[in-house]
């Protein structure tokens, strides 16, 4: 039970160093978010200057219900509900081809006239009125207050659509390009043709300094209509129903988009006239052809009753039979507008439309009442049957004759003073301010980009990297660590990169040694600390021989072997340091001296002893290089000579440090380590992962070397270990 509560406090101690460990990263790495921050946010904001902005147009029309033209059978429709605004219909109008093209053609859209502008700020410059300089006089490019008006551009058919180059090479003259061929050449205000007539160009004015250059484009009709749908929306204000469309049109040119705003709007309200005229004029059509037979049909109908009654003696009708011929008369009026009626219906609707059964119903009702009347007819004498008749046919003949005149009449006023029912309620108007680029909201999201990245950049790469940043992680695998080294500041200018052949890019070396040069840093106080921790482990060793190695390199072997053996020289020790890297050793930098006539010269029996070795500048601390780089440094490292050396060493100082190459590169730290009592891995503050350290040491093991602990080199005391409990010892300093 005690154990798996410990599990669980260890596993929450652990989430808690996880999230110390990413806000300390954060901290640590505050001026890489900051500076890639920044980038983004300049980024947008030189996105949002440099954008061209878009502004929109936009108009409030009123689609109003078919006001009634004079014809009957609208009154019929208008109690079915066929008044009603039709605003899906009507959008679909304005957004037609008939309509754009029409606009397009009356705003001169087919026409583009473009100025060569500087890449990136060519539109920042025109727009902010900078005026072309001294130095840009002669150039192509077009600056701010010059500016070309092209009145007449003609080209035949296969060329619609191409880029041509209006170039200006004076005041007023001008050359016109295509495909860097001049075709024509022109003054402004005169009609300029080519050699073969094909192309006419009448510029009216040009305002433009010598050299710069416009593209001119005639595109087709499709193209333009195309673009400027695009661009153009309709939508209905409010609920369904309404008959209010907000127009809307957007375009670079402020006062583009108003001008084509405005002749869409013209085009659509007078073709909505002209529809209305066109309804008119068909009935009044329809009305002009019945009208001669209705009136040859009352004049036989008239010289009918004039014989009938001449024959019979002049025949006079009853009061009765007054009554009933006026009844008649009405019927057969009522029954003759409803023939004009369903013959427009029948136009409009099929027999199933309510409109259109109402009508029907309506007829039947009359023939019904019709038919009642003719039998009180048949009842009168023959005489004032006849003459009822052919009076009937007078009246109700002359009845339709002077109604079909009172509509032909009406029809001809409706025709001349139709208005359409679309109503321009706000005219066409470019609001000031641009609706795109956003620029407070595009900073905004570039700032907020950056730090998401910048964030994300930072976590990653300290997710990834996987070194040892605290002495608890090597106690933790089992690794006495006996001394952690903070990195210095100091150290940092005894560094010099220097070229070798190995490194193209060469490498970093010390050139000093910072125990002599600043014997209270910090560092050198670690260093201090460590000699006195090896002092007590020695005692059990077979002899004072010490190996410095690690795992890699760059990871401080150099510093922390010159500086031991300065600080043990300093405690009045006699102490000799070899390099035993012969591949790349770089000690002798620290010691200001050469490389050659060193360890590598003494194995090979080129030189003694007393003469490769030198003194350190200490008093006490001698040193031998690496010498020349051999062939076979292992071979040298396992000869009687180097054991010999070591002997000697033994007998003429007290303390012998040697620096060996990685263990993980070459085995020549393994030889060494054979002969030498004590053997000390460097791990490298953020670097060595753990187990790359583990595999060195029992690498080492392997070969029967007993590694005394480790030293973790250049410790940085940064956020991350801060918060997230790591290892901090040299946060106080004692002065």
């Amino acid at each position: 039970m005690a154990s798996s509560m410990e599990k669980k406090q260890a596993a929450e101690s652990n989430d808690e160093i996880d999230l110390g460990r990413l806000f300390g990263l954060l901290m640590d790495h505050k001026w890489l978010i900051v500076a890639i921050t920044g980038f983004f946010t300049l980024l947008g904001l030189l996105n949002a200057m440099l954008t061209t902005p878009v502004y929109q147009a936009d108009s409030l029309i009123e689609i109003e219900a078919r006001r009634n033209s004079g014809n009957p059978v609208q009154d019929i429709g208008g109690l079915f509900g066929g008044g009603q605004p039709q605003s899906t219909s009507e959008i679909q109008i304005l957004q037609s081809r008939y309509v754009l093209g029409q606009a397009a053609n009356q705003a001169n859209l087919p026409l583009t006239v473009t100025p060569n502008k500087l890449p990136i700020i060519g539109d920042f410059i025109i727009r902010h009125n900078i005026k072309r300089p001294d130095f840009a006089q002669g150039w192509s490019s077009v600056w701010a207050g010059e500016s070309v008006n092209l009145t007449r551009f003609v080209i035949p058919g296969e060329w619609i659509g191409n880029a041509f180059t209006l170039k200006s090479t004076g005041s007023d003259s001008y050359e016109l390009l295509r495909n860097d061929k001049t075709i024509l050449t022109g003054r402004v205000g005169e009609l300029a043709q080519s050699r073969d007539g094909n192309v006419e160009v009448r510029v009216m004015d040009l305002n433009a300094s010598k050299g710069a250059e416009f593209t001119v484009v005639k595109h087709s009709d499709l193209s333009v209509i195309n673009s400027l749908r695009s661009r153009f929306t309709v939508t209905e204000e409010g609920r369904s129903g309404t008959g209010i469309l907000n127009l809307t049109l957007t375009s670079t040119n402020p006062q583009k988009a108003e001008d084509s705003l405005r002749e869409i709007t013209q085009v659509y309200l007078t073709q909505n006239i002209e529809r209305q005229s066109a309804e008119a004029e068909k009935s009044l059509e329809f009305l002009r052809q019945q009208a001669p037979e209705v009136r040859q049909k009352l004049a036989e109908a008239e010289n009918k009753l004039n014989n009938y009654r001449v024959n019979q003696d002049s025949v006079d009708l009853t009061q009765e039979t007054q009554s009933v011929l006026s009844r008649l008369v009405d019927i057969d009026s009522q029954l003759n507008q409803l023939k004009f009626d369903e013959a427009d219906l029948s136009r409009r609707f099929t027999k199933n439309h309510p409109a259109y059964q109402a009508l029907l119903e309506k007829e039947q009702q009359l023939r019904n009442d019709k038919k009642q009347l003719q039998k009180r007819v048949d009842n009168l004498p023959e005489t004032q049957q006849e003459v009822l008749r052919l009076q009937r046919d007078v009246n109700v003949t002359q009845g339709i004759y002077v109604q079909l005149l009172n509509k032909m009449q009406e029809m001809n006023i409706a025709k001349a003073g139709a208005i359409g029912n679309v109503r321009i309620i706000d005219k066409a108007i470019v609001q000031p301010s641009p609706i795109k680029p956003r620029k407070t909201l595009i900073v905004l999201l570039a700032f907020i980009i950056g730090l998401v990245v910048s964030i994300v950049t930072v976590l990653i790469r300290g997710m990834m990297n996987k070194g040892i940043e605290s002495p608890d992680q090597l106690e933790d695998m089992g690794m006495p660590v006996y001394a952690s080294i903070p990195l210095s500041t100091e150290q940092s200018r005894l560094v010099k990169r220097v070229r070798t052949r190995q490194k193209r890019g060469g490498t970093s070396v010390d050139i000093g040694i910072l125990a002599a040069r600043d014997p209270a840093d910090m560092s050198v106080e670690a260093v201090r600390g460590l000699r006195t921790s090896l002092h007590f482990a020695m005692l059990e060793a077979p002899n004072a021989r010490i190996m410095i190695t690690g795992p890699s390199p760059g990871i401080g072997k150099s510093f922390v072997t010159a500086n031991l053996a300065a600080v043990c020289a300093q405690a009045q020790q006699k102490v000799l340091v070899i390099d035993g890297d012969m591949r790349k050793g770089h000690l002798h930098h620290a010691f200001q001296g050469p490389s050659d006539g060193g360890l590598s010269d003494l194995l090979s029996q080129k030189m003694t002893v007393e003469q490769v070795v030198r003194s350190g500048g200490i008093e006490g601390l001698d040193y031998i290089s690496r010498g020349m780089a051999p062939p076979n440094p292992a071979e040298l490292l396992m000869s009687e000579r180097f054991t010999r050396l070591l002997e000697w060493a033994d007998q003429h100082y007290d303390l012998v440090i040697i620096d060996t190459p990685p263990v993980l590169a070459v085995t020549d730290a393994s030889i060494v380590g054979k002969q030498v009592g004590t053997t000390m891995l460097i791990a490298r503050f953020g670097q060595n992962p753990p187990k790359e350290i583990e595999q060195a040491w029992r690498r080492l093991e392997q070969n029967g070397i007993e590694v005394r602990g480790c030293i973790l080199n250049a410790v940085e005391r940064t956020a991350s270990m801060r918060y997230g409990g790591g290892y901090d010892n040299y946060q106080y300093s004692y002065r």
